[in-house]
Order: C-alpha cells, then sequence, then structure tokens
C-alpha cells in the first residue's frame, strides 16, 4: 500500500511556530512517527511538503499509478485552495485531510474547509496525532476497499 502525505503552507516550522497552538513536535519528528507507523503496517509513504500550492498539485499528479491514498494537511489552503481541491478530484484516491489545530474553535475564517468536501474524512484538534489518526483511518478505507467491503 502507498500514501502520499502532503504538508501545506508553513508547516516546515512546526516546532517553533506558535506552539501553544501547534505544539513543540517538529516536521521531522512527526514524518519519523509516520515513517515508524507506515513500516509496522507494511505501508509506503511518499512524504512531500512545500510552501507552494503548485508543488502540492503536482505532488497529486505524480501519485497517478503510484499511491492508493492520500494523506494531506494543506494548512491555510484548506480555506482558498481550490486548484489543490480540483487535483484531489482530479486523480480520484481516497483522501484524509487532517489538521494539527481544532480549526472549528479558532478564528471564523478558519472553519471552512474547500478541501474537506472532496475527502474521505477529515482529522483535527489531536495535535500531531491527527497524522496518525488519519493514517489509520485511510489504511482502514483502503484495507476495505481492498476486501470490497
Amino acid at each position: 500500500m502507498n500514501i502520499l502525505v502532503l504538508h501545506g503552507p508553513n508547516l516546515n516550522l512546526l516546532g517553533t511556530r506558535e506552539p501553544h497552538i501547534y505544539g513543540t513536535m517538529t516536521l521531522a519528528e512527526i514524518n519519523a512517527r509516520m515513517e515508524e507507523w507506515a513500516a509496522a503496517h507494511g505501508v509506503t509513504l511518499r512524504i512531500v511538503q512545500s510552501n507552494h500550492e503548485g508543488a502540492l498539485i503536482d505532488a497529486i499528479h505524480e501519485t497517478r499509478g503510484w499511491a492508493d491514498g492520500i494523506l494531506i494537511n494543506p494548512g491555510a489552503l484548506h480555506i482558498y485552495g481550490y486548484a489543490l481541491r480540483d487535483a484531489i478530484v482530479a486523480v480520484n484516491l481516497p483522501t484524509v485531510e487532517v489538521h494539527i489545530s481544532n480549526t472549528q474553535a479558532r478564528e471564523e475564517w478558519r472553519r471552512v474547509s474547500v478541501i474537506a468536501p472532496v475527502c474521505r474524512g477529515v482529522v483535527l484538534g489531536f495535535g500531531w496525532r491527527s497524522y496518525l489518526l488519519g493514517l489509520e483511518g485511510l489504511y482502514i478505507l483502503l484495507q476495505e476497499g481492498k476486501r470490497g467491503g
């Protein structure tokens, strides 16, 4: 099983960026935790972080023929990333959106995601663990799909 993991804008600053909201774990540490989980489940991850929507779209396009699903933390692009949304629709892979913070409990402008409606699920508010919960959910969806369930 192959999963593309996408980290959007500013997530490269995790660990130092607003630790009271995003915690102190770095992106490298989160990626290491996901790689540990993936190894234990026989999953291959391709992990991409970019501060540029076009680079994230390119990574999504490149999943065609390789990935079984996508895990994405679009960062603030969840608010206005219509081209990112269209790329997810275009590749037609099960996708799960994750956020470290509970965007529903923050500023009003953060509460509507243009990405969520084209995803199979959304996980938010569990800190860095949102990534592991999202991976687990996506893994279950993909396993059920292989079994026809």
